[in-house]
């Protein structure tokens, strides 16, 4: 046993890369880059893990793991209605189970330690990172919970039991057994992180590698204005920069494609102590609109970290920026990296072939917007006002088909 295996709190100086199955593909990657990439000149806001240790503790302390298991006895994956019933009642028994005494007070210490490196009752991201995350063949990302701008001991273990919680969104039970994962075989970690003030700067996603072609000698950086959960959850159209990767490490500038968004709004934090959400999604001005959220400068920086992140790993990477807002109380206006997975598209593609699609027959433009990839697909345009709808889709073979 290491001496890490039944620790309920690691620190980013405490984990790395190997260390996936105690804290997850995103904790492991922010401490491998936390403790290798920042004497390379590659910013990561400090931060803490709570550890899949702790999450199994939860369920073992509180009585809470043959409940989840009853309620998933007669899950069926390809019936919407029984997948939103199972899942909301796991989600429920870990929402409502009593939080363990030792496990609440080593959170509360580790974020006594955060308030000391940047200040009382700091603002901190709470992401769930589970132990499957990100493997070469499936990702995991994005299937849990985020909690942005959370301040204070309250908020903090609100958002890790509702963390915890989230790992049987209907999303994830879904992926897992698509992908041959028992409901059991995929521990949650948390990372919490000191947040850089892109609410009031910008922040976007970027690739080491081309997304649209694969091609491997161009970083391909995107973002928008404020918080970057519109990007990661394309909803909003961002400015796209391209960056020749081999003139760029010869020292040179090569910014070579610059295209600017509609970047129609922007995430911003919600300091009002009337409402319950810690942030809030606003319009973005005429203004904001028309300019790029970065400039040449900042552009040339986070391209060449992309290449020292990917040199690093030895692989594509898909990676998160965030930029602090320059001001009183927002930040110090610098360009942190606060995520790096590898880029799992591309990088499963065949080097051999290449595939292309044409469109034969053209019909009445419904909705325009970002392609991702490069199929084609076709059938009758179906609008999901609400997840709790989307029981009105059937699963034929591999493809959601309409009733």
């Amino acid at each position: 046993m290491g001496k890490h295996d039944e620790a309920f709190i690691l620190w980013f100086d405490d984990i790395g890369i190997e260390d996936v199955p105690l804290v997850g593909g995103k904790n492991a990657s922010l401490g491998e880059m936390h403790q290798k990439l920042t004497s390379k000149g590659v910013d990561v806001p400090n931060g803490f893990s709570i550890t899949a240790y702790a999450y199994r503790h939860l369920l073992k302390t509180a009585g809470i793991g043959q409940a989840i298991e009853d309620a998933l006895a007669d899950l069926d994956t390809h019936d919407l209605r029984n997948l939103q019933a199972r899942g909301e009642k796991a989600r429920n028994i870990i929402r409502t189970a009593d939080f363990p005494e030792d496990l609440r007070s080593a959170i509360l210490e580790s974020y006594k330690k955060m308030e000391e490196m940047y200040g009382p009752s700091v603002d901190v991201a709470v992401r769930s990172s589970a132990t499957a995350e990100d493997l070469p063949d499936a990702s995991f990302a994005g299937q849990q919970e985020t909690y942005l701008n959370i301040r204070g001991p309250e908020q903090l273990i609100d958002s890790c039991r509702r963390c915890f919680a989230s790992l049987f969104t209907d999303r994830a039970i879904s992926y897992r057994h698509d992908k041959g994962f028992g409901q059991f075989d995929v521990y949650l970690s948390i990372v919490v992180q000191k947040m850089a003030r892109s609410d009031s700067a910008s922040s976007g996603v970027m690739f080491s590698i081309d997304t649209e072609s694969g091609f491997e000698d161009a970083v391909f950086i995107t973002g928008a204005w404020g918080l970057g959960e519109t990007v990661v959850q394309g909803a909003v159209n961002p400015d796209e920069f391209y960056v020749f990767k081999p003139t760029l490490k010869q020292g040179k500038r090569p910014i070579v494609g610059k295209t600017i968004g509609s970047k129609e709004i922007k995430m911003i934090y919600d300091n009002d102590p009337n409402t319950e959400e810690p942030v809030k999604t606003i319009n973005t001005t005429p203004e904001e609109r028309g300019k790029y959220v970065i400039n040449d400068d900042e552009i040339l920086q986070l391209a060449k970290w992309a290449c020292i992140i990917e040199d690093h790993y030895g692989k594509g990477m898909d990676i998160e920026w965030a930029k602090d807002g320059d001001g009183v109380n927002v930040g110090t206006g610098k360009l942190f990296i606060v995520q790096a997975r590898p880029e799992t598209v591309h990088s499963q593609a065949s080097k051999g072939s290449i595939e292309t699609y044409k469109l034969k027959e053209k019909g009445k433009v419904l909705v325009e917007g970002l392609a991702v990839g490069t199929k084609i697909g076709q059938g009758e345009a179906n609008v999901i006002a609400a997840v709790i709808d989307i029981h009105s889709f059937i699963r034929r073979g591999r493809s959601w088909l309409p009733t």
